[in-house]
């Protein structure tokens, strides 16, 4: 399979660029505006075929394209591939729009094309491993689930914090698919114009759910907590936590020597894409309802903080 990757900034070459280089069956494009950039990393990963404007990439028979750009030019990029029948991938968030987010998947539903939306958080192994079925909806006695991540002297633009960074707590949450702000409490601080912290949570069937980000945290760590009648697991991150049962603690973790980016997810969610944009299986209903309900969660909570 032919892939394209649009962008090499930080999270290509950290997260993408390792997986994809060596994967069996995968052959690469490189695409980005800058010229050094682009020799630079087609010699590190010894890529041939590489060019720096995305139009072009078509006449080189990809299959599907990656894109990592800046989130400004997801929109036109997804656009002109989904119009080319190309099977797209869009680093989160597809948009910071939801209408735009909308008009995307309605043009990749009349195309016929597949448009997915990296999240890698929905395929974290250790989560996936302690409570199986979670992240797809299907954990049955749960009663709570808290998501946080903070980072620390980072307040920011709203659009900017919500889109681009609170939108991993908040999906990783989001388990079905909510697109509204209905029985939804929420709890915002500024720092003069910027955005200090967020907290939303509401109730869902028997569950409280809960997406906190404080990006004037005293360190940069991100923690869940999932919870059932007197039972619970806290994550310290994605690669150890503590299981609470019978009054008494037992503490899991991945295996050792584990990889940082499977550990994160980047493993089991490239291999989710590449199986939908081989045309293996088409995705799911409940993956892309779940997709722009997310987004336009993040739309209602820009609107009213920033009206």
């Amino acid at each position: 399979m032919k892939i394209a990757l649009i962008g090499l900034g930080d999270i290509a070459r950290k997260a993408y660029l390792p997986l994809l280089s060596t994967w069996p069956g995968v052959e690469l494009v490189l695409c980005t505006r800058s010229e050094a950039v682009l020799q630079a990393v087609a010699q590190q990963y010894r890529v041939t075929d590489t060019c720096t404007d995305y139009h072009e990439l078509m006449a080189f028979g990809i299959d599907a394209v990656m894109i990592h750009a800046a989130t400004a030019v997801h929109a036109p990029m997804a656009e002109y591939f989904l119009q080319q029948g190309c099977a797209v991938f869009v680093d989160k968030p597809l948009a910071d729009s939801y209408a735009t987010c909308e008009q995307l998947y309605d043009l990749a539903q009349r195309r016929n094309v597949p448009l997915y939306v990296g999240f890698n958080r929905r395929h974290l192994p250790l989560l996936n491993e302690q409570i199986p079925g979670l992240q797809v909806g299907q954990g049955t006695g749960l009663t709570g689930i808290r998501w946080e991540k903070n980072r620390y002297q980072q307040p920011g633009a709203v659009k900017a914090f919500l889109f681009d960074d609170f939108i991993h707590p908040l999906d990783s949450v989001n388990l079905y698919g909510r697109g509204s702000l209905d029985d939804v409490q929420v709890h915002a601080r500024f720092d003069g114009q910027a955005l200090a912290s967020i907290r939303v949570s509401w109730q869902e069937q028997d569950r409280v759910i809960e997406a906190v980000m404080n990006r004037q945290a005293g360190q940069t760590r991100e923690r869940i907590v999932v919870e059932a009648i007197n039972e619970s697991w806290v994550f310290d991150g994605f690669q150890q936590g503590i299981h609470l049962s019978g009054n008494r603690s037992r503490p899991f973790a991945l295996a050792d020597w584990t990889p940082m980016l499977a550990a994160k997810g980047f493993d089991a969610m490239i291999a989710d894409w590449l199986t939908i944009a081989a045309r293996t299986h088409p995705m799911t209903t409940t993956a892309i309802e779940r997709n722009l309900g997310t987004h336009r969660m993040l739309q209602a909570l820009l609107d009213r903080l920033q009206p």
